[in-house]
């Protein structure tokens, strides 16, 4: 009887053991399991989805009337301020132009000189020289003349014994001494004249030289007065009255800014999406609540260093009817390079890469499944799914984490 009881009571706590035993495994079981990743979850939405390349720029003014100071000189009158409307014609500035009005003068007096002696080049000489010299060679003709005809009477005489040979002799010594003469007189003649011709040249670019040198005073006197030429703004004024200048500083810089063009520093690695005609915006820190509206112009065919960054310079035109964007200042720029309206879009962190191609992670019950995706434009934070996704799918946005096909996860949806 008891030995009954002890084998009952045995297997009584071999169940109880067992029991407990399985209990506990199940419990550490469920406690123990690995919980899977937590990973954010979005769906593709539908929306406007617009690409823009940002940079900075400058404004500059088209067509600008920059005047320059074309001598040293003072200023000795001021008409006008600097941000200012001008007129057509306008004076806005005089300089002191007496050193100029005075080399003017001489330089004129020089040109004079230059034109009467290559006028007399081209006639032999000075008139007074050829006169004089054209009178004693006719004086000197004359005297061969006259002794050859004395020569033959002589010679006919003497045959008759009417004169000495004595005289026949002195005659015939002068003639040649008269001869001699002549020749000197024509051989002074010819030198004189191949004289001139070569003094020709010279004397034509001393001309030229005075003429060039009577252009260039004649414009730096009229520059010594500057009036506007068009009908704008005076941008740039930086003088005041009795300032000194030296030639080459700038005077004044007018220009109609209804119309400005910006050039726009755009990073090399933006380059490649940009065409003509594109919308810009231009903003401005000095003025924060405004903007203003403008288009790509031209396109850079090449690129330069501009500090650290290698860059294309891209023309923009700019509407500025109120006048308030100035020549200089620098701008951030936002080019709209595509754009469309109904995007089907996901979260940059959306989209992973591997050699070339594109894929991202979909949700499917509570582990991960890669697909590939085919991409469409793109902005700073958003790409466009061309295909391979559609508005019900929910794809891992949680780039940072080593998300696998088949990954156990436990999503964390976004609202």
């Amino acid at each position: 009887m008891a030995d009954r009881k002890w084998a009952r009571d045995w297997r009584l706590w071999l169940g109880l053991f067992l029991g407990i035993a399985v209990l506990t495994i199940a419990f550490v079981s469920f406690f123990d399991r690995d919980p899977g990743l937590i990973v954010q979850i979005e769906r593709p939405i539908r929306t406007p989805l617009r690409d823009y390349v940002t940079c900075n720029g400058k404004i500059e003014p088209i067509a600008a009337h920059v005047y320059r100071a074309q001598f040293e000189t003072s200023v000795t009158g001021v008409f006008a301020k600097e941000g200012m409307p001008v007129r057509h014609g306008e004076r806005l500035l005089t300089l002191d132009a007496n050193e100029v009005s005075a080399d003017l003068a001489q330089a004129r007096v020089q040109l004079v000189m230059a034109r009467d002696d290559l006028r007399n080049d081209r006639e032999g000489g000075p008139p007074d020289e050829r006169a004089q010299l054209a009178g004693d060679l006719r004086r000197a003709q004359a005297d061969v003349e006259h002794l050859q005809q004395r020569q033959d009477t002589l010679e006919k005489l003497v045959q008759t014994h009417a004169a000495t040979l004595d005289d026949l002799r002195d005659n015939s010594t002068a003639l040649t001494r008269a001869q001699a003469l002549v020749d000197t007189l024509k051989q002074k003649r010819t030198d004189e004249s191949e004289r001139a011709a070569s003094d020709e040249e010279k004397d034509s670019l001393r001309a030229k030289q005075a003429q060039e040198q009577i252009d260039l005073l004649e414009a730096r006197l009229r520059s010594a007065i500057v009036i506007s030429p068009i009908e704008g703004t005076l941008y740039s004024f930086p003088l005041r009255e009795g300032d000194y200048v030296r030639a080459g500083d700038v005077l004044a810089q007018i220009a109609d800014l209804r119309k400005v063009q910006m050039r726009a520093f755009v990073d090399e690695a933006d380059l490649g999406g940009l065409k003509l005609g594109q919308p810009v915006t231009i903003t401005w820190d000095a003025m924060p609540d405004r903007s203003w509206a403008g288009t790509t112009g031209q396109i850079p065919k090449r690129v330069s260093a501009l500090g650290s960054r290698s860059v294309g310079e891209v023309l923009c035109s700019v509407d500025n009817e109120k006048l308030s964007l100035l020549p200089n200042v620098n701008v951030d720029v936002r080019i709209l390079v595509d754009e469309k309206d109904n995007a089907l879009v996901v979260p940059r962190g959306a989209v992973r890469t591997e050699q070339g191609s594109h894929f991202v992670f979909v949700l499917d019950g509570d582990r991960l499944r890669r697909r590939q995706v085919s991409l469409g434009i793109a902005n700073s934070t958003s790409y466009e799914i061309v295909s391979g996704l559609d508005e019900n799918d929910r794809v891992a946005v949680s780039s940072n984490l080593d998300l696998r096909d088949g990954s156990l996860v436990r999503p964390s949806e976004t609202k």
